[in-house]
This record gives structure tokens, C-alpha cells and sequence, in this order.
């Protein structure tokens, strides 16, 4: 088939399987999609909520919010975001996003490579 066509709220939710649907929706959608190049991920982050901030070795990332408000952190740097705010970043630059009050949703788009993210442990908020 040359396209595929998903509904993204009909692609699994690997938060609870993770342990971490207490805070988001984690919904790699790659595979559903049957991309062969490209990564998709939707987020939803939830009210006063931060996701989990992660690094690329070779992945450079754009990310565009949906709907909700909050901040992003990327190094040392923190900057606010809203709807349609499009972030893009280096994939050794350390990210992480944290939802306003009305939660954070976004779209998060690269270049697939297999077991290329790291998920960093340190509280990068300090």
C-alpha cells in the first residue's frame, strides 16, 4: 500500500504499560502508520505535569503544540509554549516538556532510528 491512514487516539497508549499514565499519554504511532523512515509521536501531557525529558544520538526532532500551554526545556534554557508553537531540536540537545493548567497537547516528528533515544534520569528542572 502506498499510504496508510490512522486515527491517532486509536494508537496504543504505552504510558500505563511504562508507569507513567499518571502523567501523560505516550502514543508512538510509527508502526500504525507503517512508516519506514519517519517517526511520529502524540503526546498528551496533563495538567501541572511533566513528560520524560530524553536526548537523541542522531534524531533531530520538531515538535508542534496541539492544544494547552506550558514550557519547554531545552539545555539550560526554558521557554513558554501554546497552540501551534512549533520547536525544533538537535538530537543531542536534552528536552523536556512540562503542562500548564490546561495540560499540554503536541506532535513530536524525526527521523526513525531504532533504539536512538535516551531517556535522561536527572531532574533536568533542577
Amino acid at each position: 500500500m502506498s499510504y496508510t491512514i490512522k486515527n491517532l487516539r486509536d494508537v496504543e497508549d504505552v504510558a500505563p504499560r511504562a508507569g507513567f499514565d499518571s502523567r501523560l499519554e505516550a502514543r508512538f504511532c510509527f508502526e500504525a502508520l507503517e512508516a519506514q523512515d519517519t517517526g511520529l509521536a502524540y503526546h498528551r501531557i496533563k495538567p501541572g505535569q511533566r513528560g520524560l525529558a530524553h536526548r537523541h544520538d542522531e534524531a533531530e526532532e520538531i515538535y508542534v503544540v496541539l492544544a494547552g500551554s506550558g514550557r519547554v526545556k531545552l539545555g539550560d534554557e526554558v521557554r513558554d509554549i501554546g497552540p501551534l508553537d512549533a520547536v525544533r531540536v538537535a538530537p543531542a540537545t536534552i528536552r523536556g516538556f512540562e503542562a500548564g493548567a490546561d495540560g499540554l497537547e503536541l506532535l513530536a516528528f524525526g527521523p526513525r532510528h531504532q533504539g536512538d533515544g535516551e531517556i535522561v534520569k536527572d531532574d533536568i528542572w533542577g
